[in-house]
């Protein structure tokens, strides 16, 4: 009988790319993808540990497995990712019904730890060395990758993949955990990663995202010399097929001219742009151990606006962190104001175990405070995200469509219109009026309405002139 599996996915474009190549992997070993727990023989929760939110909301879902697990003893429950490879043992304590416990750079083992399971062996675990445990080559061999595995059914479109470049990072700002979750940095072989995007191109897939914690410090040195993004990037325009490029994320004191550039000139390149400014406040990114001041970020930004003055850019910002007073989260208000950010990914802060602001730094911004501050940068940014929306009303832009929108009905498979969406070269989402054979299309979409986050518009068509002949 064919096995079945189960698979929920939280946290970042790392986790879904991690979720695609174990899923490739499992169905190679005779397994089919159900979409409910109670249909699955084994479930899986590949998890994130950037948030306390999202370490407590998997715990909560593994809680409503127990009397699953207690009726049908033969099911396997397996935790991933980062928060297997941060909590461990911490796992199979808080929920003992669990049967592997299985990091980010280990997840090629999985098959063999069912095969345990299967052969009386007991519950595993299989997580990657930790900073302390070697010499850095020693522990980064220890972060494995599998990339090469590929499934276009586990991908959010068919017509979109992320691609990784990079694993690990060695920025060790002080309130992140990847650096202890996903190992040293490594940048992965430009050979590899051609040979991946020729197979995503293959499959039918037209825009590829370049995934790194840091994805612009890509460096990879070999026998014929080191290679950067910016020269990633011209070897990957090649490609036949592929009709965008995007990568994400990025570190401000690594957005070269020469990246900047090269993204200006090869036309698959996106002009979009992800650099986290995480704080508007000297003294914050200090105590971040972010690396870089503001004046050195707007020096940055400068460089974007000269070189590439269509681009969007988008940040992420962390509120209520350590020691945040007033005038520093005022600063982080007028920093959006100033860079107008395309959008902002914006998170209260939450103590994460393992990291130095945990062992140094005292959580002293009340949860009030945070909450409040949260809401009103997030009002700062939707106002202006709107306001620059505002100003693409009467354009045409061009779309890849993605499929029918969260919104759309699809209770009729063969209606004849539903409202689908789609992505700009900038990374805008789009919705209009359309059918589901557009999906996969480059379509031009004229803009009538917007929101904040949301262009409306409706697909531009030819006009027709009659001449007399």
């Amino acid at each position: 009988m064919t096995k079945t599996v189960y698979i929920k996915t939280v946290g970042c474009q790392m986790n879904v790319l991690d979720s695609e190549m174990v899923i490739a992997d499992l169905k190679r070993h005779g397994y089919r993808v159900v979409e409910t727990p109670a249909e699955a023989d084994l479930l899986l929760y590949n998890t994130c540990s950037i948030r306390e939110q999202a370490e407590e909301k998997t715990y909560s879902a593994l809680g409503k497995l127990r009397d699953t697990k207690a009726r049908h003893p033969d099911k396997k429950i397996g935790v991933l990712g980062c928060m297997a490879q941060k909590d461990q043992e911490v796992i199979f304590r808080r929920a003992p019904f669990v049967d592997m416990v299985v990091g980010p750079g280990q997840l090629h083992a999985l098959p063999q730890l069912i095969t345990n399971i299967d052969s009386g062996e007991g519950r595993q675990m299989a997580v990657s060395l930790s900073r302390t445990d070697g010499k850095q080559a020693v522990v980064a061999r220890s972060h494995e990758t599998f990339d090469p595995l590929r499934d276009p059914s586990q991908r959010p479109t068919p017509f979109q993949a992320y691609l990784r470049i990079q694993i690990g990072c060695d920025k060790f700002c002080t309130y992140c955990v990847v650096p202890n979750t996903r190992g040293p940095e490594q940048g992965r072989s430009p050979a590899e990663i051609l040979a991946e995007a020729r197979t995503l191109a293959d499959q039918g897939c037209r825009e590829i995202t370049l995934l790194g914690q840091t994805v612009n410090s890509y460096r990879h040195r070999s026998d014929d010399g080191d290679t950067d993004l910016a020269a990633l990037l011209e070897q990957l325009h090649e490609i036949d097929g592929i009709q965008r490029l995007k990568f994400v994320t990025n570190y401000p004191k690594d957005m070269t001219e020469r990246l900047l550039t090269t993204v200006r000139d090869l036309p698959k390149c996106s002009p979009y742009l992800h650099v986290p400014a995480q704080s508007g406040s000297d003294e914050v990114l200090k105590r971040m151990k972010r690396g870089y001041t503001i004046a050195q970020y707007m020096e940055m930004f400068e460089r974007i606006e000269s070189i590439l003055p269509e681009a969007a850019v988008s940040s992420d910002f962390i509120v209520g962190f350590c020691g945040e007073t007033d005038e520093d989260f005022q600063k982080s208000v007028k920093l959006i104001e100033r860079c107008r950010f395309k959008n902002s990914f914006i998170f209260q802060y939450s103590v994460r175990g393992g990291t130095k602001a945990a062992e140094r730094l005292e959580d002293d911004v009340p949860r009030e405070v945070k909450a409040a501050r949260n809401n009103e940068l997030l009002a700062v940014q939707d106002r202006i995200s709107k306001e620059d929306n505002e100003k693409l009303i009467g354009s045409t832009v061009e779309v890849l469509v993605e499929g029918p929108s969260k919104k759309a009905d699809t209770s009729d498979p063969d209606a004849a219109v539903v409202q689908m969406t789609g992505r700009t070269h900038c990374d805008r989402i789009v919705v209009f009026d359309g059918n589901r054979r557009q999906a996969g299309q480059m379509l031009d979409i004229h803009v009538d309405q917007v929101s904040s986050h949301t262009l409306i518009g409706r697909v531009r068509t030819v006009e027709l002139v009659s001449i007399g002949l």
